[in-house]
């Protein structure tokens, strides 16, 4: 980026190293976090695996299990926040997000595209976060049925970026992306 003035190339960068994810295994924002709130309220964030970025429907998606407590969390109040370090550009991305969760058979053709290994996050008896004896008393089922897709609205997305100056844009749904500058 040559401009270090123009929002619209800001946004544009960043959406280009979200989608990097997608295709780069390597890439950071591969493994962004996801945040949510408990239905006590306590903070909960955890590494997931990015699986779809749609720029021209403003959509994030990853996957989890049915039993997972993202669910229970998302249930209660559907928003999220995604977080990506991005190394290289000394670039952080939050995207906030309104958080769609689908299964069965809305989500039937993203099952088809699982490779088996990876099939093994999805089913586990007893549920995950039941406790345990030893650390592999579990079973692994490949269940269809547990294979949740999470659909990440995003309804704004906050850039910092730490190169000298550092600089700071907000975009949102609210404003049609326009978005604008921030103090650092």
């Amino acid at each position: 980026m040559n401009d270090r003035s123009d929002l619209g190339a800001f946004l544009d960068h960043a959406w280009q190293r979200v989608s990097r994810g997608i295709a780069d295994r390597r890439a950071a924002a591969r493994h962004p976090v996801l945040a949510t709130v408990s239905p006590e309220g306590w903070p909960e964030a955890r590494t997931v695996v990015l699986r779809a970025a749609r720029r021209s429907e403003i959509v994030i998606e990853v996957h989890t299990d049915a039993a997972s407590a993202k669910i229970t969390s998302l249930r209660a109040s559907p928003r999220a926040q995604l977080h990506i370090w991005d190394e290289k550009p000394r670039l952080q991305i939050r995207l906030f997000a309104t958080v769609e969760i689908l299964q069965g058979v809305a989500v039937s053709d993203h099952w088809d595209r699982v490779p088996d290994a990876s099939r093994t996050a999805y089913g586990k008896s007893p549920v995950q976060g039941t406790p345990i004896d030893g650390p592999f008393d579990y079973a692994e089922q490949r269940d269809s049925a547990a294979f949740t897709v999470l659909r990440c609205h995003l309804d704004r997305i906050d850039l910092v970026e730490l190169a000298d100056p550092h600089r700071r844009a907000a975009f949102s749904k609210a404003d049609g992306w326009i978005g604008h500058w921030l103090v650092p």
